[in-house]
């Protein structure tokens, strides 16, 4: 995951202050489940690195439900060293990236 990739747009820390009990769901998946769920929601027809669904689901429990990250571990494989990273760094970069576009940050070219 290089960090150019992602142009901040909006860098507001008010998404951040009350965060507490929130859950978020993260799958790993191989290149044919993600090509299905790319064409699926997004009408893309590759399989891309990783994907963000928002919930924003307040549970019975209290707890809050932000959303699930689908990780492509095999994407993530041949990415890595592109951008320095052995699987394992890669993979978490790819998961804090769907974590800030759960909060609602996107890139500059997103609508």
């Amino acid at each position: 995951m290089n960090p150019s990739q992602t142009q901040i747009q909006d860098k507001n820390p008010e998404l951040y202050k009350n965060l507490r009990n929130v859950y978020i769901n993260v799958s790993f998946v191989g290149d044919s489940e993600m090509l299905e769920l790319n064409t699926t929601y997004r009408k893309k027809n590759y399989p891309t690195d990783v994907l963000s669904f928002n919930m924003n689901e307040k549970t019975p429990e209290g707890k809050y439900y932000l959303g699930d990250i689908v990780v492509n571990v095999d994407q993530a494989q041949r990415q890595a060293s592109d951008y320095g990273n052995n699987l394992e760094q890669e993979i978490s970069a790819l998961v804090e990236h769907g974590v800030m576009h759960l909060l609602g940050v996107h890139h500059e070219h997103d609508e």
